[in-house]
């Protein structure tokens, strides 16, 4: 049997089960379930894969959940202590009672998709699927078959949402499932929002996470936009992340990757109007044998945009780490500014990075710079912090939390940036907590 074939039959089971559905959604699957299978998986020949092997996936055994059973207890053991409008998925399933969308305003429309199609289907098939395809990457066309679950969220013109729209996705521990989840964000002009996407579940929750988000920025539209993943250890995770920027808008993406055996994340920028901004700040942390791939790329499209790209990526043990960024300016797209960076730091000698900055220019008054750095910590940094009574291994905590501190003094919520250094600094070798750490970098500032 194909790699493919296992998936297909899943996909023929599912589509029994939905008879009655609109015309439109059953040929999206069809034409989703055609193109994944004529393209088939993806192999380290492509060059877009050529560091990253997807067998884990592509000869899985992945069931679809059935229900979203999970306790409040369970829940709130993993979940992020923030006000937030709160949407949860359990396995892909959505969760009412797991979900909070109390005093949401007017002006801003929060549901699961399913919820969507069913009320108002017609206003969700014009940008669904605009931005990413079917022909974009076969876990996109995968995404598109299997699509029946997620997110959308409409934020009205001139709306300033006031408290995080929380999108949470929970993974069980049991028979490994796989979930598609498809989040759609229209931006009206204007607005400006913070959204979050979270990715946590069971230590021995080992399932397939394909996640798809659109996200339309209208003119003047503000969106910061968290990704924490924090799957467990044995999940396995693919994301395509497209967003459309109009005149004047301004997109910032934290990504933040700390769980998951094999994760790829595609982040992709269209700046399509004057004034349009964009800001990534990417943070990957492995260990074990870890696996963490972003790609990402900026399309300047129009003149007068501004990109700005920071990617850190700390690896201890056998962790393998991929950057692939890209710059891209259109022709005749003048006096553009674009910024990429990508430092690494290893902590092992048997941990690996392939970094692949990229500029791609056919305008000639711009003002462009990528870069990439390997390194390991500095052995004269840890000799001067010891001299000051720190031991080893403090010091080499000291020394790598300062190195994500460039990435994490950006994230502008508490809750999230303190999940994430508790994270870095766990995960070092002596385990030490970050509030010794706090203490003995104010002990080296007196």
């Amino acid at each position: 049997m194909s790699d493919t074939q296992t998936f297909l039959d899943t996909l023929a089971t599912r589509s029994q089960q939905r008879a009655g559905e609109p015309t439109w959604i059953a040929a999206r699957r069809q034409a989703g379930a055609a193109r994944f299978e004529a393209m088939g998986f993806p192999t380290r020949r492509d060059e877009e894969w050529k560091y990253t092997d997807v067998r884990a996936i592509a000869q899985g055994n992945f069931a679809l959940a059935e229900n979203a059973e999970f306790s409040q207890a369970q829940a709130a053991a993993l979940t992020l202590p923030l006000d937030a409008y709160r949407l949860t998925f359990v396995d892909g399933v959505f969760s009412a009672a797991l979900s909070d969308l109390d005093a949401l305003p007017d002006s801003v429309q929060v549901m699961p998709l399913s919820k969507a199609l069913a009320e108002n289907h017609e206003a969700v098939g014009g940008p669904l699927g605009r931005l990413t395809g079917v022909d974009f990457s076969t876990f996109a066309a995968l995404n598109t078959a299997f699509m029946e679950e997620g997110a959308v969220v409409r934020i009205a013109p001139g709306t300033v949402v006031e408290k995080p729209i929380l999108l949470q996705f929970l993974s069980r521990a049991g028979t490994p499932v796989m979930s598609h989840p498809r989040i759609l964000v229209e931006a009206a002009g204007r607005s400006e929002a913070t959204l979050i996407e979270h990715y946590v579940g069971e230590a021995d929750a080992a399932n397939f996470t394909n996640v798809v988000a659109e996200l339309m920025l209208d003119r003047g539209a503000i969106l910061n936009h968290y990704k924490l993943q924090e799957a467990p250890i044995g999940d396995l995770h693919v994301a395509s992340i497209h967003v459309e920027q109009n005149r004047d808008s301004r997109y910032t993406s934290y990504n933040l990757n700390l769980g998951g055996a094999l994760v790829r994340n595609d982040l992709i920028s269209d700046l399509n109007g004057q004034g349009a901004e964009t800001n990534f700040y990417g943070l990957f942390f492995g260990q074990g044998r870890q696996h963490v791939d972003n790609h990402t790329k900026v399309n300047h499209n129009a003149p007068l945009t501004f990109s700005n790209e920071n990617y850190k990526g700390i690896l201890d043990d056998r962790a393998h780490g991929v950057f692939n960024g890209k710059v891209y300016v259109k022709r005749d797209s003048q006096k553009i500014e674009g910024f990429q960076s990508n430092q690494n730091l290893l902590l092992s000698d048997r941990a690996q990075i392939d970094a692949k900055p990229e500029l791609e220019i056919y305008a000639d008054d711009v003002k462009c710079s990528h870069g990439t750095t390997t390194g390991q910590l500095d052995e004269d940094a840890i000799y001067a912090l010891r001299t000051r009574g720190i031991d080893e291994a403090t010091a080499r905590g000291l020394l790598t939390l300062a190195f994500a501190g460039e990435v994490l003094e950006q994230v502008a919520l508490d809750a999230i940036a303190e999940r994430v250094e508790l994270a870095v600094a766990g995960k070092l070798p002596e385990r030490f907590n970050l509030a010794g750490l706090v203490e003995a970098a104010a002990a080296l500032n007196d």
